[in-house]
């Protein structure tokens, strides 16, 4: 499952985000990046993560943070989340699954019972040189940004 640990180089990712604006790891260089991956846009638990981290945008931005939602929803999916919930920060609609899979958050779940392959929710905190500071991976949605800013 996730194998990137504290003291790694962050994967060299790019995708789309919710408006075809590609985004890259090499455009955060010299800030820190928040890279959330979170199981669908517009569930309950993915609302009230992305809200927190949108309610202390102003904390991120005082501290050098970037923040990128990563999910597998479409384009259409992410941009209507984005707009629904007036998300300063961008949402990646990584439909093929390519950062997900670099950053290792693809894998087996279980959910009521059932046993299916989705996105693990997971949070990587990347410093200005593009080396991962920390990985949440027990996210709490409604307190996320005081697993990140501490």
């Amino acid at each position: 499952m996730i194998t990137l640990q504290k003291g790694d180089k962050a994967p060299d990712f790019s995708g789309l985000d919710q408006d075809g604006n590609m985004h890259s790891l090499a455009d955060y260089t010299g800030k820190k990046l928040v890279v959330f991956f979170y199981p669908k846009a517009n569930t309950p638990g993915c609302i009230t993560e992305a809200c927190d981290l949108r309610d202390n945008y102003e904390r991120f931005k005082a501290g050098n943070y970037m923040l990128l939602g990563v999910s597998a929803d479409s384009q259409k999916a992410q941009g209507k989340f984005k707009s629904k919930f007036d998300f300063p920060f961008p949402l990646l609609a990584d439909e093929d699954k390519q950062v997900i899979e670099a950053f290792g958050v693809w894998g087996p779940k279980k959910f009521m019972g059932r046993e299916f392959d989705g996105i693990h929710r997971t949070t990587f905190i990347i410093d200005e040189n593009g080396i991962i500071e920390d990985v949440i991976t027990k996210v709490k949605t409604k307190d996320h940004t005081a697993q990140i800013l501490g």
